[in-house]
């Protein structure tokens, strides 16, 4: 296991974050951090203590905060928030969601400025380090008021309610703690709006998007650049002359790892002086359009880690005479660039799905559905349904969650973000996306075979071969379901990237462009 990482006094990153959820890092509270948390929680002690007349510790909450709680319920008041709260609907969010979120509220509460105990904070670190993950429905939150409905799951078990994840079952918390020994926490003032105040539902979707959408625009140029060679297609294009006229940071990364993929290629050697002027655009445009959704990662990634190092609470707790309310919870700062990088996401797909049509009809030597029998059989035509299929279903969802918002809390809490849901949309896209580069690289596996005996650059060679591990040629139809599936699984795990990394690696090329891997 790595050194430790320090919460509240350490910055996080998306590889940290992940390498935490995977168990490879380990988080802990050092001296600096434990300072600043008690500190936070004996102001909080003398607000209530001089009954000084404070936001959500003495007060009630959102359109209630007028009404005044008397010193006695100031605790009971914070078991009420989160059983009141606790009104998600839907299927259970991925129990490593839920455990990026428990990651990153400590971060947030460990900076010391939410009035939490050093217990509470133990108590959740327990619940990461025990793998004992609170089971988190997907559906509730309007991403502005903090991420309420589902944080008020996330921390139902800190009270011994709601249900864990618990040694690969789903079980009521009152028998998790039974079997582990642990008793409830006792809350104190302040802390059940602490643990619900904040964006870490949005977040946690978030760092899995800048993770999954990194390695689908990995996969994208490795796959782009196989059809581009099935299809005799040149690389002029990706001159870098050319692109220092536009110098758009991700589209000369992308050019440059075009050129890098196809260098050397007898296949490109073949056909230098064929007389084809210009290549249709998903061939052509691949370094504006993969690359203008590499901007859009690249955004999104330097947002949400700024948001991974952020107080998303309110009230603020700088003293106990010194106290603000404000809106750091609202969601809008991560929903707008989560609903932009959908849209990149989507276009990666439209673009991909469009060299599968490519592939299939029949041009420039390659057999019409890439299948010699056509007629009997079907070919590759079927596949291309379901890439069209999945790109019109990501268009369905493209609409921005963030241009919508419906008041709620009778009124005070009249703008919201609906992050929550980008960040779940987009995350449904990138499904769709690992599907249909599949059917692409699937797809140009099979053609690329048509130009044998002549040979690709020796990076796209490993790719194919690599492919070919799990799914062979097709002479004839069969259930290509299997196929998807089986190359899907590739994309999806990582280990299609990885690998074609690891050989350009051994061959001295280095293809990343110095963007950090997140397959974690």
């Amino acid at each position: 296991m790595s050194t430790a990482f320090h919460y509240g006094t350490e910055q996080l990153t998306i590889g940290k974050t992940l390498a935490l959820a995977l168990g490879k890092s380990k988080g802990i509270l050092d001296e600096q951090a434990t300072r600043k948390i008690r500190a936070g929680q004996e102001a909080v002690t003398k607000i209530v203590n001089e009954n000084k007349t404070v936001y959500g510790i003495n007060t009630g909450f959102g359109i209630l905060a007028n009404t005044a709680i008397s010193p006695e319920d100031t605790a009971t008041l914070q078991y009420k928030i989160l059983q009141s709260h606790s009104v998600g609907v839907g299927d259970p969010i991925p129990a490593e969601l839920a455990k990026i979120m428990l990651i990153t509220k400590v971060q947030a509460l460990a900076q010391g400025f939410s009035g939490v105990q050093l217990s509470t904070l133990e108590r959740i670190l327990w619940h990461i380090d025990q793998d004992i993950i609170p089971v988190v429905p997907e559906k509730g939150s309007v991403g502005a008021s903090g991420d309420l409905a589902p944080l008020a799951h996330l921390f139902l078990p800190l009270i011994g309610l709601g249900e864990c994840y618990y040694r690969g079952e789903r079980k009521d918390t009152a028998d998790v703690l039974r079997e582990t020994g642990k008793v409830p926490v006792k809350l104190g003032p302040k802390e059940g709006l602490a643990l619900i105040n904040g964006t870490q539902f949005i977040l946690s979707f978030a760092v899995k998007a800048v993770q999954r959408m990194h390695n689908c625009l990995e996969a994208a140029d490795i796959i782009g650049a196989m059809s581009l060679e099935a299809l005799t297609g040149t690389k002029a294009p990706f001159d870098e002359r050319l692109h220092a006229l536009r110098p758009y940071v991700g589209n000369k990364l992308v050019a440059r790892r075009l050129r890098l993929l196809l260098n050397d290629s007898e296949i490109m050697q073949s056909h230098v002086d064929c007389g084809r002027v210009q290549d249709p655009y998903s061939l052509r445009c691949m370094p504006q359009v993969h690359g203008a959704s590499r901007n859009a990662w690249l955004h999104l990634k330097e947002l949400t880690e700024i948001e991974l190092n952020a107080v998303t609470d309110n009230p603020i707790i700088l003293g106990a005479d010194d106290t603000i309310s404000g809106g750091n919870f609202h969601g809008q700062p991560l929903a707008l660039p989560l609903d932009y990088a959908c849209f990149a996401a989507a276009e990666a797909g439209n673009i991909a799905d469009r060299r599968c049509y490519l592939l299939l009809e029949g041009k420039w030597g390659l057999p019409m559905l890439l299948m010699k029998d056509v007629g009997l059989n079907s070919g590759f035509m079927i596949p291309q349904y379901t890439t069209a299929a999945l790109v019109t279903e990501n268009k369905t969802l493209c609409f921005p969650a963030s241009a919508d918002s419906i008041p709620t809390s009778l009124g005070q809490e009249d703008h919201v973000s609906m992050g929550s849901i980008s960040g779940r949309k987009l995350n449904k896209v990138l499904d769709n996306l690992e599907f249909i580069l599949a059917i692409e690289l699937l797809s140009a596996c099979q053609a690329i075979e048509f130009r044998r005996p002549l040979k690709s650059s020796a990076l796209l060679e490993f790719a194919h071969d690599y492919v070919r591990e799990f799914v062979g040629f097709a002479s004839e139809d069969r259930i290509f379901a299997n196929d998807i599936n089986r190359v899907a699984g590739i994309i999806k795990d990582f280990s299609f990237v990885q690998k074609v990394n690891e050989f350009a690696a051994k061959q001295g090329v280095e293809l990343n462009g110095g963007f950090a891997d997140f397959a974690g």
